[in-house]
């Protein structure tokens, strides 16, 4: 674990959305409190904090839960120190979604768990936070994470906002399909794409995935594959490949590439390569 180390990061197209990537061995933050609600994840080690009259103890793969503007602090349960990442949404973007669920306005939730277990949750989270806390991410992936994690705490933590809302799609969702299609190799936002289909970022989501059996991240990575083929068919080099397809590198271009066609980048653009035809495990 790393001695006493914190990374900042702000996402401006989250709502100015704050996270924090940290790991301490000696820190020992005193009471304070946030503005936002803290949601965090224990990487490594165990945190000792007091929050809601008493102390909790968050071993790793837990979830740290703070309400916003509680009194709280935070230092080690372990000799070697503790490692998280957290973010800090803020009581208006709980309020905001809460009106997506049963159509009511429910206000911001109360997270009454300092610490909570919950092995899908955490998940979410984590991939959530690799994105929030990382260059490089999806946008698209990151911010339907990011409304996926704060409706699950919302449906945990608020009674009476536990049946979603049934709605119905009122947009043509073929628009945003359309629009992923022509513009697949560029970063996509969210909150365009529901646009688009007149919808809020939660519902499109949900009836997107209803009507095309994936998400919008999933087809548009799907759509750069396809893109990728016909540019490795060309001839161009790999790296270029995942360049020009909307990939972070070429190690992230060869994961996608081969988990979906059962052979690489390079073996695929080494069959229009050659002369000589070659089988190839492809369907």
């Amino acid at each position: 674990m790393k001695d006493e180390q914190s990374t900042f990061f702000y996402h401006e197209k989250l709502g100015g959305l704050e996270a924090l990537q940290a790991s301490f061995t000696r820190q020992n933050f005193s009471r304070h409190s946030h503005e936002g609600y803290t949601i965090g994840l224990i990487d490594c080690g165990a945190q000792k904090f007091y929050r809601s009259g008493s102390n909790h103890i968050a071993p790793k793969n837990s979830i740290i839960l703070v309400n916003a503007d509680q009194i709280h602090n935070g230092q080690t349960a372990t000799e070697s120190g503790w490692a998280y990442r957290a973010m800090y949404p803020r009581p208006e973007q709980f309020s905001a979604l809460s009106q997506e669920l049963n159509g009511i306005r429910c206000g911001a939730p109360y997270f009454d768990s300092a610490v909570y277990n919950n092995q899908a949750l955490t998940r979410q989270l984590n991939q959530l936070l690799n994105g929030l806390t990382s260059n490089g991410n999806n946008q698209l992936h990151t911010e339907s994470l990011f409304y996926s994690v704060m409706t699950q705490l919302m449906l945990s933590f608020k009674q009476d906002c536990r049946q979603l809302k049934q709605l119905k799609a009122k947009a043509n969702l073929a628009h945003a399909q359309q629009y992923l299609d022509a513009f697949c190799c560029e970063e996509i936002s969210l909150e365009r794409l529901a646009a688009l289909s007149h919808m809020s970022p939660f519902h499109f989501i949900r009836q997107y995935k209803k009507q095309y059996g994936l998400t919008p991240h999933a087809y548009q990575i799907q759509r750069r594959i396809l893109q990728a083929k016909t540019l490795l068919k060309h001839g161009l080099n790999v790296s270029q490949t995942a360049s020009e397809c909307g990939f972070h590198d070429q190690s992230h271009l060869h994961h996608h590439f081969k988990s979906r066609l059962g052979v690489t980048p390079g073996q695929y653009r080494n069959l229009f390569s050659s002369n000589k035809s070659a089988p190839a495990n492809i369907n």
